[in-house]
């Protein structure tokens, strides 16, 4: 029985060593504790990105010194939904990727975040490699059990990271949680500011916050003529209008209202677009 575990071990090993040498992209699978490669990846063109360039830079160079082996910060990119948190952080990867090819990306659900102990364990010994773990839209709804084990967990864990993993987290919350529960806890705590504390402590340990804000209606607009010159579609007065029109119908103005617009263009125009 020993020797058919160490053998199991061994080709698992093997097959772990194997997929992360010809594979960039993953996602972690919890349920038997393994990732998965993603062949067919196709994040969205980073110059496509528009109206987050202060953004960008930040999270590129970071990303960049990362891959070339210096200490970096684990980063939080929160704010509003629909502007392209998530889209930076893999867009930003797919382009470092195709000249650093000691990066790699592995996300993580935010629901097996108990998973990321072991997660360490295991890429910690692949030191010739570059991780990127990124866990989308993490938020807290209540202070509860679950809360605090995962607060404990990722806490712990973010101090005593292997230095080729980086932590890149995307939520719409700064501190990960309502305000209304900072608020409450200012109000009713007996040690106000420990308590406060206690509560925002795991956000203040990403090195750097990345903030995503309302889109105006020039950096709007200058995103849908993007979408269009680089789908070859004609950007006019007409396109202008009704891309405005298509805001005010949804009560927002983001990166992903300006998608969904070209891809009702597409759609009514038989266009074929291709990501």
């Amino acid at each position: 029985k020993a020797i058919k575990l160490r053998n199991y071990m061994f080709f698992k090993n093997y097959l772990l060593k194997e997929q992360i040498k010809h594979n960039s992209y993953f996602i972690w699978k919890s349920e038997n504790k393994s990732i998965k490669a993603i062949k067919n990846f196709k994040p969205l063109n980073l110059d496509l990105i528009i109206g987050v360039d202060n953004q960008k830079n930040i999270l590129f160079k970071n990303t960049i010194n990362f891959s070339n082996g210096n200490f970096t910060n684990n980063a939080l990119l929160w704010g509003a939904r629909g502007n392209g948190k998530s889209s930076l952080i893999k867009s930003v990867f797919h382009k470092i990727v195709s000249t650093k090819k000691n990066l790699k990306l592995i996300q993580l659900n935010k629901n097996n975040i108990f998973d990321i102990e072991y997660i360490y364990s295991i890429l910690g010994n692949y030191i010739q490699y570059r991780f990127i773990i990124f866990i989308d839209d993490l938020s807290f709804e209540k202070i509860d059990s679950d809360y605090k084990i995962i607060k404990s967990t990722l806490d712990g864990s973010i101090q005593h990271q292997p230095t080729n993993i980086v932590l890149y987290v995307s939520s719409n919350r700064r501190h990960l949680m309502p305000r209304d529960m900072i608020d409450n806890e200012r109000s009713s705590a007996i040690h106000t500011d420990e308590s406060v504390e206690e509560k925002i402590s795991l956000s203040d340990r990403f090195g750097l916050w990345i903030g995503f804000h309302k889109l105006s209606q020039v950096d709007y607009l200058n995103i849908i003529k993007a979408y269009c010159h680089h789908y070859k579609i004609n950007y006019d007065e007409e396109i202008r209008k009704k891309a405005i029109q298509w805001s005010l119908q949804r009560g927002n103005r983001t990166g992903r209202t300006a998608w969904q617009y070209i891809l009702n263009i597409a759609s009514s125009e038989n266009l074929k677009i291709k990501i």
